[in-house]
């Protein structure tokens, strides 16, 4: 399976790569929405893509959004991870089409469980 890490930061890019590689996905990375969606129209058969908010030349919100209304990345599911913690943020991830939400700190653990809960983890 293809897992997709969108992180302006390199170093959260690398550890969220690292767990999702020892869960057994083949794992791209991307610095921002724009690039991530580069990859996603290169690699539609990417299983789970795991989204910060808060990032350059398309954040993480609009990233969710622009997948969520592609008809050929509908298998995508979307996990945030993100520092955006108030309820209010939360909801609008949902809504715009999200399908699970990590607040950073996040463990390996925590990463795990919401794959299991999206139907792509081991």
């Amino acid at each position: 399976m293809k897992a997709l890490v969108v992180d302006d930061s390199r170093a959260i890019r690398l550890i969220l790569s690292q767990i999702l590689k020892e869960l057994g996905f083949e794992v791209g990375q991307a610095g921002h929405g724009k690039e991530a969606l580069a990859y996603l129209s290169d690699n539609q058969d990417t299983s789970v893509a795991l989204i910060d908010w808060n990032m350059p030349e398309m954040n993480g919100l609009e990233l969710v959004e622009a997948v969520h209304k592609d008809p050929r990345l509908q298998s995508v599911r979307m996990m945030m991870v993100t520092t955006e913690n108030e309820g209010r943020q939360v909801q609008r991830a949902l809504e715009a089409g999200a399908h699970e939400y990590v607040m950073k700190p996040f463990t390996r653990d925590m990463i795990q469980d919401k794959l299991r809960m999206l139907g792509v983890g081991n």
